[in-house]
């Protein structure tokens, strides 16, 4: 939701859908974080309530969420959508695509090679996987670079429920302190009855920590989920979620002006510092994006990081980015044509891009979009260095009147003999760098052939 309101250089420029969300926190609060935020029903799983006595942190950390989120909004204004993957739903899209789904595919594989050895159990199993695949799982093993990377970052955010439970949603979460803004003033809130005997039943239970025994058991609406734990676990009905407008009682972890300024020098340095270009320029030959992106400024400014492009990439030739981009280029995808090229009758990743940072082409104008160019290396192509018969660039060439085509060279070998050879040769005005002439290169290490960007 938050990628969505901040996916564009305007704070207007998001979607209905997120104005819709922080409209109805008027109304019901953080709701969505309690009954539908997928992030927070896995930290919901991983409580760890059996853990007592846990070290309480200082009610002043909830300021690092506002801080964040005045960052990552200063940032967006700005044209930087780095911090973005803090967003709680792009975490779980993320994590679920290049993490969760690959083990569950690369496990589910392990069980069923087992069981195909037995006899009565090779037809279902062969049954079940042709259920799976291509529906659920991909028909072949993904393959993610930093899968492990995202991968402990998700762990680490369920892990810090160890340290208090929804450590996340309580001192970090940029998109609840958005949603906690307009539940200041929200309609529905919790209110404690003249009944209530301070049992702290209700305090004990609170997921968020929001109940304070110190103010008559009152709560704060803007960290309060409407989880409805206090609810339940009230003896004498003294609770209750009714419709009355008051506005929320100022809190010591609010922000205050001299923040608020903080926050933004903080933003103005981390744009400037993520738009040093000294990482870029050393990997700027092999940069390549999804077809369609030509603005390399205007696609930072676009990509919320959710990595379903990744995902739904049949070749996996879109990964991951760490790196090569520069800081302010983190986490956005990547063609590596080493790993996958580009299939020619594809445009999945345009037409499924949520917030169109890669254009949805249509498949022919796809198919006539530059990409990069192909070169190749003398030194190091079979036919150009070695001289053996090598024509599978040529052969695998998916463009129908082929971008690489065969010359004959007559070259004499150390023994004095003579040989002729098919030497390719890259027509640049035909090639759209779709790297399958890079990926099916049968040479070691480092093709022969490869896609530099245009």
């Amino acid at each position: 939701m938050l990628s969505h309101l901040f996916s564009s250089k305007t704070f207007l420029a998001g979607s209905a859908l997120s104005l819709i969300l922080l409209l109805s926190s008027l109304v019901v609060g953080r709701a969505w974080c309690g009954w539908l935020c997928p992030l927070g029903t896995i930290l919901d799983l991983f409580r760890f309530s059996k853990i007592k006595n846990r070290y309480q942190p200082p009610e002043n950390l909830r300021k690092i969420k506002y801080g964040l989120l005045i960052i990552i909004l200063l940032s967006a204004l700005f044209g930087n959508l780095t911090l973005l993957f803090f967003d709680p739903l792009t975490i779980f899209i993320r994590s679920t695509s290049l993490t969760i789904l690959p083990a569950m595919d690369r496990s589910i594989f392990a069980v069923e090679k087992m069981l195909i050895k037995i006899p009565f159990l090779a037809e279902p199993v062969f049954t079940f996987d042709g259920w799976l695949r291509p529906a659920i799982l991909p028909s072949s093993a993904p393959s993610i670079q930093y899968a492990l990377l995202v991968g402990l970052f998700f762990i680490a955010i369920i892990l810090l429920n160890l340290v208090a439970e929804r450590f996340w949603c309580r001192y970090i979460c940029p998109l609840g302190a958005l949603l906690g803004l307009p539940s200041r003033l929200a309609v529905f809130q919790r209110r404690t009855k003249a009944s209530c005997s301070e049992c702290g039943l209700c305090s004990n239970d609170c997921p968020t920590d929001t109940i304070n025994p110190q103010k008559n058991y009152l709560s704060d609406p803007s960290e309060c989920t409407l989880c409805m734990n206090c609810l339940q676990s009230c003896q004498k009905n003294s609770l209750s979620f009714s419709p009355k407008w008051q506005p929320a009682v100022r809190q010591p972890y609010d922000h205050n002006r001299r923040q608020f300024l903080t926050s933004m020098g903080i933003s103005i340095f981390s744009v400037a510092l993520m738009s040093v270009d000294w990482i870029k320029q050393q990997a700027r030959s092999f940069r390549l994006r999804a077809p369609g992106v030509n603005d390399e400024k205007e696609f930072l400014s676009k990509c919320i990081r959710c990595g379903i492009c990744i995902k739904i990439c049949p070749t996996q030739a879109l990964q991951p980015d760490f790196s090569e981009s520069g800081f302010e280029g983190a986490w956005t995808p990547l063609l590596v044509p080493r790993n996958g090229f580009c299939d020619f009758g594809c445009n999945a990743c345009g037409q499924n891009c949520p917030v169109q940072a890669i254009p949805p082409l249509s498949l022919e104008e796809k198919r006539e979009t530059l990409i990069g160019h192909a070169y190749i290396d003398h030194n190091r192509c079979l036919a150009w260095s070695d001289h053996i018969n090598c024509i599978v660039c040529e052969e695998m060439c998916p463009i129908p009147q082929k971008a690489i085509s065969l010359e004959t060279g007559q070259f004499t070998l150390l023994d004095g003999s003579q040989v002729e050879i098919s030497l390719p040769v890259v027509d640049r005005e035909r090639c759209i760098g779709c790297g399958t002439c890079e990926n099916k290169c049968p040479v070691q290490g480092d093709s022969a052939i490869r896609v530099y960007t245009l």
